[in-house]
């Protein structure tokens, strides 16, 4: 009898954590079931709603431009020439200055009081020319003695005009009309060759550099003009006269065109600032021109959705240029290809597609 119990005492321990076991899988069994009800199963064989446009060649000779920047027509560090002690800084960061105005003062003292001893020796020796020359008329003294007199004269002016230059070149000047753009010293600094004081940006004409595809170098001429605007004044127009095409290819394989430009009245162009120079291709060349919007992908990579058969395709294009909103295509698409415009959300390649 007691055996009978053991046996069944050991089958209730081993049955009930079995039942735990099969309630806990039905338990989560159900609730995946339940889950997976609420959550929201997309159907591949849903046609996706799009708005789409059949493709025609087009003339290409619409308005284009391109992206640049401006930069100062000239730009110096000012150094002083000679070693000396800032006594006085003129100008400040944003002051407009001229050519020739004085911008920094270094000390001079010490040049005055050579200046000063160089004129007492001239005054003496000056004295001594004219006593030898009485002397020498009435042949009282040798003509050698006059001479080294004369030359000893002409060696002091030498010197006085040296010191004279150097005093000169305490006062540091502009060198041409501009706007202090930094100020790399102050009072009481010493000054010498090659040591920036000052930065003089001169933006009354400024330079603008555009970046431009090998295929649209022909439409710039060398010496012709070109309206100019910037994307912070877009109300003020300029006008650019091209100086330089360029002959080497960059890094993103375009080249440089640069442009000179007379700045406004108010010099309210900076350097640094953005741009665009326009003009129109008349070449009368037909193309295959889609809206920017439509293209997928990447940049090194751009791809279109095509509409065949009720299908959306990806499809693999070239483009050989931008005109504003609009990108010229110059490979992977024809006339009468449908390409979808918008609706690309949850898009994908081989979806079905219904047209709006």
């Amino acid at each position: 009898m007691n055996t009978k119990k053991s046996i069944l005492k050991k089958a209730f321990y081993f049955i009930i954590p079995l039942l735990l076991i099969a309630l806990v899988v039905f338990k989560l069994k159900s609730n995946k079931e339940i889950t997976q009800s609420k959550v929201y199963q997309f159907d591949k064989e849903q046609a996706f709603h799009v708005q789409a446009d059949t493709l025609q060649t087009e003339y290409m000779n619409a308005e284009i431009s391109y992206s640049g920047t401006f930069e100062p027509n000239r730009e110096t560090k000012i150094s002083a020439e000679i070693q000396g002690k800032i006594n006085e800084v003129l100008v400040d960061i944003g002051s407009v200055v001229n050519k020739g105005e004085s911008l920094v003062l270094l000390d001079n003292s010490l040049l005055k009081l050579q200046l000063q001893t160089i004129e007492v020796q001239i005054e003496g020796i000056e004295a001594d020319v004219n006593r030898y020359t009485i002397l020498a008329e009435a042949d009282a003294i040798q003509g050698v003695q006059l001479e080294k007199a004369e030359l000893g004269l002409k060696s002091a002016k030498v010197q006085r005009a040296t010191v004279l230059e150097q005093i000169n070149k305490t006062t540091i000047k502009a060198p041409f009309k501009g706007v202090v753009t930094a100020k790399l010293s102050e009072i009481g600094a010493f000054a010498a060759p090659g040591v920036p004081l000052l930065q003089i940006t001169d933006i009354t004409n400024l330079k603008f550099t555009v970046n431009v595809p090998e295929n649209d170098l022909k439409l710039f001429k060398l010496s012709q003009s070109y309206p100019i605007t910037t994307d912070a004044y877009s109300e003020t127009s300029l006008n650019g006269k091209a100086i330089m095409i360029g002959s080497k290819a960059n890094l993103g394989s375009s080249f440089s065109v640069q442009f000179v430009v007379r700045n406004t009245s108010d010099l309210k162009i900076k350097s640094g600032m953005f741009g665009k120079v326009h003009l129109k291709d008349n070449s009368q060349e037909m193309g295959i021109i889609i809206s920017s919007s439509a293209i997928v992908g990447s940049e090194n990579l751009p791809q279109v959705y095509l509409i065949k058969n009720g299908k959306a395709i990806l499809q693999n294009i070239v483009i050989s240029k931008k005109i504003k909103d609009k990108t010229v295509v110059s490979s992977g698409l024809n006339a009468g290809d449908v390409i979808v415009t918008n609706g690309f959300i949850n898009l994908f390649d081989g979806a079905n597609v219904s047209v709006k």
